[in-house]
């Protein structure tokens, strides 16, 4: 029976004092080789990962699987060496001339109306044997989903159950923190992978694995803790989010 979305899992690394990125929001890499290939397993038993604009653009990159045996069991699974990675924004306003546009992955974009008209609408000119012609730019992705709630905003809900119709069963969110904050208002979170590093951030603007406006007590989102590993200088905790059975929508 089809689920009605996808699995998620939020892998992120963070600093002991709960940052993700420091407060110019530069490029977080402060995790370890051991990290790196924790993040590169958890994306391995993916079907398709899902990060935000300000990630994208803070890397500028994606991460791909280079460990050949994990490339290899995908293979054996008959799933593609990669998987899909689906960037969300609601503006679609993203440089086509960075990196990640030339890394050999399949690349969706989950946006609005105007994002998919923005993107779109961007035309370049290209020479021809019979004059000057204007032609559109190549696809740098494959597809193009919008989904929006009354208001305009991206309905990941929506989205998320249209994954689960495109045989995605199960997804990695890699950041950031708002995306993040607005899977967990929704209960779309069903594990989180965090890695505490061994270094000090801080910095009241620096951001942090769950941003957004907040959870009051009452209201905020529990969890059950399933593991933790201690791995020389950086501790590996894995959550599940506690919810009744009958919510769950797996059963």
């Amino acid at each position: 029976m089809l689920q009605h979305r996808p699995h998620t899992t939020v892998v992120l690394a963070m600093s002991a004092d709960g940052k993700i990125g420091d407060f110019r929001r530069s490029p977080a890499r402060f995790g370890s080789r051991l990290d790196k290939a924790h993040l590169e397993k958890q994306i391995a038993a993916s079907d398709a990962v899902l990060f935000g604009a300000g990630t994208l653009r803070a890397y500028g990159t994606t991460l791909t699987i280079s460990d050949p045996a994990l490339v290899q069991l995908r293979v054996q699974e008959g799933k593609p060496p990669q998987p899909v990675n689906i960037v969300t924004t609601h503006s679609a306003n993203l440089n086509p001339e960075i990196k990640f546009f030339k890394q050999p992955v399949r690349r969706w974009l989950l946006t609005t109306t105007a994002g998919e008209l923005l993107w779109k609408g961007r035309l370049r000119t290209l020479p021809s044997t019979l004059g000057t012609k204007v032609q559109e730019c190549p696809p740098e992705f494959e597809q193009i989903l919008v989904f929006e709630t009354p208001t305009r905003e991206i309905d990941i809900s929506a989205a998320l159950k249209h994954l689960a119709t495109l045989h995605i069963t199960r997804l990695a969110i890699l950041g950031g923190g708002e995306l993040v904050a607005s899977l967990l208002g929704l209960d779309l979170i069903d594990e989180l992978w965090l890695t505490v590093c061994p270094l000090i951030l801080g910095g009241n603007t620096a951001p942090t694995p769950v941003d957004g406006k907040g959870f009051l007590p009452d209201i905020a989102p529990k969890l059950q803790l399933l593991e933790v590993h201690a791995v020389e200088q950086e501790v590996f905790l894995h959550y599940r989010l506690q919810r009744p059975a009958f919510l769950d929508y797996a059963k």
